[in-house]
């Protein structure tokens, strides 16, 4: 009988490029739409080898260096991180919508060894503590001397494999994830989660490689890697790359494109059916629809199902996954709000505080088992040891179960909300808060917000003889923190609203702003 723990060492199972680009070399596998560029399985192949190559010998890359890439997407980055992962290396996407300072935290935590960055945000780079930077740096697309975009086009350069063992378990993404203690925990992406992610994503929703989907969602998220992007390679599927998401460019693809999966979160859906192009759109091919990181309004769903295009609720995490659970399209009424059921290789509990597991309907605190589970974070072992307990990861959502085995949502990992497609911590906007001289006390909670879905509102307590007011407040985060994190509203109050123990009642706080 073969040795599964020595399959799982095979630098096979991470081989993707190559083996469709022997298997079909000439399909196309990613589509640049803002070139109109196509490129097959074996040029992507080349590309991507070319880059390794390049980062092993110019930049002395090895096994486990971190490369950190500050830039929008852009074709170049999606072919930089298949480059990296054959170089045995980790991506450490970082969000180009922080501020220097956040930034510089990252750059820092994860010692990179090399910095990619996107020209326009060289300047951002200048307000940093040199220190804090990588020696190495290497431009995306610069106009002039060495890039990533004169090493693709670089025909000189080798495009033969790459002899470098890459294992299984090794980690090949850093994603870093904003704390509920005022840091941002860098989440580690393994081959082996990226995999069976891969895996239990095929199974649930049926992916061949005559698929056809849109890739839109910024890299800094697990959602711009993982939810379709990395299965459909996988798979030998095929990818319509955007730099960013455009409502109205995505509904015209979908007809153009022959679409047969689309993705986005509630908010991006709403904009796609308010554009100009939706009512002449068929979306003939599209056969449904994927929706993640909050529950999708009954009148969307009835909207896209009117066009044709069943809704696939889903739930996940950066650190699990992210495709952890899928509602089938044909219960998206029925069963409104619920996220589904576990994906294939997937297993939950969903237990009390004391850890005993609840009964049907009883809320609880959802964990996961799974090969998707990441390892921990980095260069954090107590988050890793608070979160993973007995090979069990601990989400921190309270969820429950009912008669049929679906789930749902009943309360978010502790306070955080969702402002559009971004997950807002309040404990990271309070700790930056604090630092004001006025500041007594601050709580921050989520509300609601038409467009948005979701924006901050913050409480403020003011300190005695020190005034301050909410335009000096909403100045003083300006270009501190990012400005989705900056709260839309600020209320000054006597005091906050707090429990027989002292903690604050957010619950409370989010009664006031409905009461104001």
């Amino acid at each position: 009988m073969t040795d599964m723990h020595s399959i799982e060492d095979e630098t096979i199972r991470t081989q993707w490029l190559e083996r469709w680009a022997q298997y079909s070399p000439a399909k196309i596998a990613v589509k640049d739409d803002a070139s109109g560029r196509e490129y097959s399985f074996v040029e992507m192949y080349g590309i991507t080898n070319r880059i390794s190559r390049v980062l092993l010998n110019d930049y002395a890359i090895s096994r486990g260096d971190r490369i950190a890439v500050l830039s929008q997407n852009c074709i170049e980055y999606l072919f930089l991180y298949f480059a990296v992962q054959q170089a045995g290396a980790i991506l450490v996407p970082v969000n180009f919508r922080l501020a220097a300072g956040e930034i510089e935290f990252i750059l820092s935590d994860c010692s990179a060894k090399l910095l990619v960055v996107q020209e326009q945000y060289i300047s951002v780079l200048n307000e940093m503590h040199p220190t804090a930077l990588p020696q190495q740096q290497l431009s995306i697309q610069s106009v002039t001397g060495k890039s990533l975009s004169t090493i693709i086009a670089d025909d000189s350069l080798s495009s033969g494999p790459i002899d470098v063992t890459v294992k299984f378990d090794d980690p090949c993404m850093i994603l870093y994830t904003s704390g509920t203690t005022g840091k941002p925990k860098g989440a580690l992406i393994t081959n082996k989660m990226i995999f069976w992610n891969s895996i239990n994503t095929e199974l649930r929703l049926n992916i061949t490689s005559n698929d056809v989907s849109l890739t839109f969602s910024p890299f800094f998220h697990t959602g711009g890697w993982h939810v379709l992007t990395t299965p459909f390679i996988h798979h030998g599927a095929m990818i319509i790359f955007l730099n960013s998401f455009n409502a109205e460019r995505i509904v015209e693809l979908c007809d153009k494109e022959k679409v047969t999966i689309l993705f986005g979160v509630p908010t991006m859906m709403k904009m796609m059916s308010e554009t100009k192009v939706f009512a002449q759109t068929t979306f003939a091919s599209v056969r449904f629809a994927i929706v993640g990181g909050e529950p999708m309004p009954i009148p969307q769903i009835e909207l896209w199902q009117q066009k044709g295009v069943p809704i696939r609720q889903g739930f996940g995490l950066t650190e699990v996954g992210p495709n952890c659970f899928s509602l089938p399209e044909e219960d998206a009424i029925r069963k409104k709000g619920s996220i589904g059921f576990p994906n294939f290789y997937i297993d939950t509990k969903i237990v009390d505080d004391l850890g005993a597991e609840v009964g049907i309907n009883q809320p609880g605190e959802l964990l996961f088992k799974s090969p998707v589970v990441t390892p921990g974070y980095w260069n954090n072992a107590k988050a890793t040891a608070d979160t993973i307990v007995n090979g069990w990861f601990h989400t921190g959502d309270i969820v429950r179960k009912d008669e049929e085995g679906y789930f749902y949502v009943v309360d978010r990992k502790k306070d955080m909300f969702i402002s559009g497609a971004e997950n807002v911590y309040p404990a990271e906007i309070e700790h930056f808060l604090y630092s004001h001289p006025s500041i007594a006390e601050v709580a921050v909670v989520g509300v609601p917000d038409e467009k948005w879905g979701e924006v901050g509102k913050a409480f403020i307590v003011v300190k005695k003889n020190m005034p301050v007011t909410t335009d000096e407040l909403r100045q003083y985060c300006a270009g501190k923190i990012a400005k989705y994190k900056v709260p839309k509203y600020f209320e000054l109050i006597s005091e906050l609203p707090k429990g027989h123990s002292g903690k604050i009642l957010k619950r409370a706080l989010k009664e006031m702003h409905h009461t104001t």
